[in-house]
């Protein structure tokens, strides 16, 4: 979670495993004191309003506080106040509100911060997810990949509208295909008049009287689907994009949720990522180390040549500039870090371990005899 961030449950003022009604109840109680209504000409309490209400609209929706706490407020980007109709019961917040402020500019509920006024419900559908693994070169360069993921797309029998083929549905009688409701009660501030979501229509404004065999009168069907994705450069292991409206469709014509692709970067052979530099331990013979050579490796952009030069030993590291990680955005490539690793020969034959002796005695180094030597490899057999 960025630092920049005021954690969600900080602002409600509970703890990470309080309850839906716990949360609920505590974002009441602010509610009802921040509103601006109740605090004119103090910009620091909307501010603050409005960040309860944001907080509520994650925390208060058990799928997307699923995601809050597994992938941080980055994985809600783009989403906006929604689901807290249900806090003060059947006349939603824009009725607790109209009741105990009136249809005010600054009710943000009915008119206020630039909304509209009622419009019909029309939901939202399911946010989806999927994990797709890809290699180090792919993740890199980055990929097109086909994916394949179940989710609710619109019937085809009845085009989304949930009836049965040659019928429509029809102007709900309860509300007169408005979707909401307007009701007079008696409150301790006089005659007061609220609106609520149509329980006849779900605020749809129409009812279906001859439904779809096929989708049961949602206007949607479950199929699996194929469909292609674009990795760009530079992700890494355990990143998630976030694909807009490619989710599940809603409800008989709601807009579609977005889905959501968590990648898995598989391992390399001898490659390993470090930030946006790539390491590679390279392995060279005491020959080589000792009198330098051009050697050619593999690397994801294809062969490269690095000299080594003569009495090279092990942890020395050569830098190739922009032949690492791509990073994400554009933002260029990192570097390929190889390190040398000398490896001490082994296996040598008669011939090959009388010029090493030879060599060593030449070098004034000491080293087990013969007969020692014999005896410790007849202990490690």
């Amino acid at each position: 979670m960025k630092d920049n961030h005021q954690d969600y449950y900080q602002l409600l003022g509970v703890d990470h495993n309080s309850t839906q009604d716990e949360i609920k109840r505590a974002y009441r109680r602010l509610a009802r004191k921040l509103h601006p209504d109740a605090n004119p000409n103090n910009p620091d309490s909307e501010a603050r309003f409005k960040e309860i209400t944001q907080a509520y609209e994650t925390l208060g929706d058990p799928e997307k506080r699923r995601r809050y706490d597994m992938f941080g407020p980055e994985s809600l980007a783009g989403e906006g106040f929604g689901n807290i109709d249900d806090l003060f019961g059947a006349s939603g917040v824009g009725g607790f509100f109209d009741a105990f402020f009136g249809k005010s500019a600054a009710n943000p509920f009915t008119g206020g911060f630039g909304s509209k006024g009622y419009q019909r419900v029309r939901q939202r559908g399911e946010d989806e997810e999927t994990a797709l693994d890809i290699d180090l070169s792919e993740a890199t360069f980055g990929v097109k990949k086909d994916i394949t993921v179940r989710i609710f797309t619109t019937c085809n029998s009845c085009n989304g509208s949930g009836a049965r083929k040659g019928t429509t549905p029809t102007s709900c009688p309860t509300c007169h295909g408005s979707g909401q409701v307007q009701t007079v009660r008696r409150s301790f501030l006089g005659q007061v008049m609220t609106t609520s979501v149509c329980a006849n229509c779900s605020g749809m404004g129409e009812v279906v009287s001859s439904p779809c065999p096929d989708c049961k009168s949602s206007g949607r069907v479950q199929e699996t689907q194929t469909l292609a994705v674009e990795i760009p450069p530079g992700v890494d292991n355990g990143s998630t994009l976030r694909l807009s409206s490619r989710g599940s469709v809603g409800f008989r014509g709601g807009p579609p949720g977005d889905l959501y692709v968590h990648l898995g970067v598989r391992e390399h052979p001898y490659l390993t990522r470090v930030g946006d530099e790539l390491h590679f331990l390279l392995h060279i013979p005491v020959s080589q180390a000792a009198f330098g050579t051009d050697i050619t490796f593999e690397s994801l952009d294809g062969e490269v040549e690095l000299s080594i030069p003569a009495g090279t030993q092990t942890g020395t590291k050569f830098r190739i500039s922009k032949k690492g990680a791509s990073r994400l955005n554009g933002r260029g490539r990192g570097d390929l870090i190889v390190e040398i690793v000398v490896d001490t020969p082994v296996h040598l034959n008669k011939e090959q371990e009388d010029l090493l002796r030879q060599f060593a005695l030449l070098r004034g180094e000491a080293v087990a005899p013969v007969h020692n030597r014999k005896f410790i490899s007849r202990l490690r057999s």
